[in-house]
């Protein structure tokens, strides 16, 4: 990728990366609120109508590390123009789907889609800001659009079922992702294939995504049928198997899919543990959050969506540029482990939060807290991960990191909701009321995930040794 593009137009290469990524980001939760609608208009089934959901988090989350590899050696501007595209056909096949079939097919195509955007988006950025200040600047406006997106998800999905239809949900990508894809065919910098003579490990490429498949479709349908179960410890099972496969195929092939000695990097491996334990907790925030304010304070879908108002607020503030100044400042591991500290004590507040709640009392400040801790850490986290590759390597280890966020924010969810479903079985039997036990569920998991993040401040503050910064640096910022 070349590094010379004109300062003006980096910049605006990034608000256009940022935009693809924000439809993606946007297509995880803008669907939840349209699923009634969509369930009666094609007659799903409540075991069905889960599939909306999950076809797309299935391919999404198989295809990260390979569609990031993808961009390293078949040129990262080429992979994401056609990610873009996959995911706006699917997006128009979503928005005129008139079976159930056709909609759970189309979803699919959209993740496959999301993967390659979202694998490669965030190492294009990396190699368009190579100055650490700069670098700094743009991967916070990067974070916020992946923090915030989810949140937004829901106030325009609300928006967009109630005043048109829930096809719109999916219409709406249409001529955003025309217009992007027409933008970037300009604007991006040309690819300088530095991998286009080496041939695709095929057979570790087989293996990792059908593991992580495999390990997706156990997390997503845990809950349904059991962990226990035939299915879940034989998909679990399963892709352990093809995982210590894929290890075997990488350690004997002369041009590896994922070079082992990538996760030698300390700082790298460590900030996808980071990961794991953070999207965890951010899972439990959002999701949780949203069902108590639904089932137990009975907000609507648009009012849950300006619930999280004040958070994205507080998220763009430091995202959009305080964050930047503390890294430059204070270098990554202080804001690290301060923004994961607060998004703990965020969720300790939810974790308290009573059935008879109020919103400035009760939900408040802890969105607060939440949106001043995401805002101030996932810059830095994002730059620990990126800072030790060498840029043949970013999209790869972007498709790392990506991974290790979904995988924890899924398995997470899955055992947050399994926990939570527990509890308020528990307290059901015992005569409470069904607010005060699914508040009951809710509190256990918010403060599981709080447990989680406070792991991730120590492990962020503890053992990271980042590098000290400086800020006309104009080589690869290290962590």
């Amino acid at each position: 990728m070349t590094r010379d593009i004109e300062h003006n137009k980096r910049w605006t290469a990034l608000v256009l990366l940022c935009l693809g990524e924000l439809m993606i980001v946007l297509d995880t939760t803008i669907v939840n609120v349209a699923l009634p609608s969509i369930r009666s208009d094609l007659g799903f089934s409540e075991t069905s109508l889960v599939w909306v959901i999950n076809a797309y988090m299935l391919t999404y989350g198989g295809f990260l590390l390979l569609g990031g590899r993808l961009g390293d050696l078949y040129g990262q501007k080429r992979l994401f123009l056609g990610g873009l595209a996959f995911f706006t056909l699917a997006s128009a096949a979503c928005g005129f789907a008139n079976s159930q079939g056709l909609l759970i097919t189309a979803r699919a195509v959209q993740g496959l889609g999301g993967a390659v955007v979202s694998a490669v988006a965030l190492s294009l950025i990396m190699n368009l800001f190579t100055e650490a200040g700069e670098r700094a600047k743009a991967m916070g406006f990067y974070g916020f659009v992946c923090a915030g997106g989810g949140s937004v998800g829901v106030l325009l999905g609300g928006v967009l079922t109630s005043a048109l239809s829930w096809h719109w949900i999916f219409l709406v990508n249409l001529p955003l992702g025309v217009a992007i894809y027409a933008a970037c065919v300009r604007m991006l910098p040309q690819d300088r294939l530095q991998g286009s003579n080496q041939k695709l490990d095929v057979a570790g490429a087989l293996t990792i995504t059908l593991s992580l498949m495999m390990a997706v479709y156990a997390i997503v349908g845990g809950n349904e049928a059991g962990w226990t179960s035939l299915q879940s410890v034989g998909l679990l099972g399963g892709a352990v198997v093809l995982l210590v496969a894929f290890i075997v195929i990488e350690s004997r092939v002369a041009a590896p899919l994922v070079p082992l000695g990538l996760f030698k990097l300390r700082n790298l491996t460590l900030a996808n543990i980071v990961g794991v334990l953070w999207a965890a907790s951010m899972f439990a925030w959002f999701f949780m959050s949203a069902l108590y304010l639904q089932l137990v304070l009975g907000y609507d879908a648009m009012l849950v969506g300006l619930a999280f108002l004040p958070s994205n607020l507080v998220m763009a503030a430091f995202s959009l540029g305080l964050s930047a100044k503390m890294v430059m400042r204070w270098g990554i591991r202080v804001p690290l482990s301060l923004g994961l500290a607060l998004v703990a004590a965020g969720l300790a507040l939810f974790a308290r939060a009573p059935v008879d709640g109020t919103f400035w009392m009760d939900v408040q400040p802890g969105m607060l807290l939440l949106g001043l801790g995401v805002g101030m850490a996932l810059n830095p986290v994002l730059l620990v991960a990126m800072g030790d590759v060498e840029p043949s390597e970013s999209g790869l280890a972007s498709g790392v990191v990506n991974t290790a966020f979904m995988m924890g924010g899924a398995l997470g969810l899955a055992i947050l909701v399994a926990v939570a479903d527990a509890r308020t079985a528990v307290l059901t039997a015992a005569g409470a009321a069904t607010p005060v036990a699914l508040n009951g569920g809710y509190q256990l998991a918010f403060l599981i995930g709080a447990i989680a993040a406070g792991a991730a401040a120590v492990i962020g503050g503890v053992w990271l040794r980042p590098k000290p910064m400086k800020a006309g640096h104009e080589t690869t910022l290290h962590a």
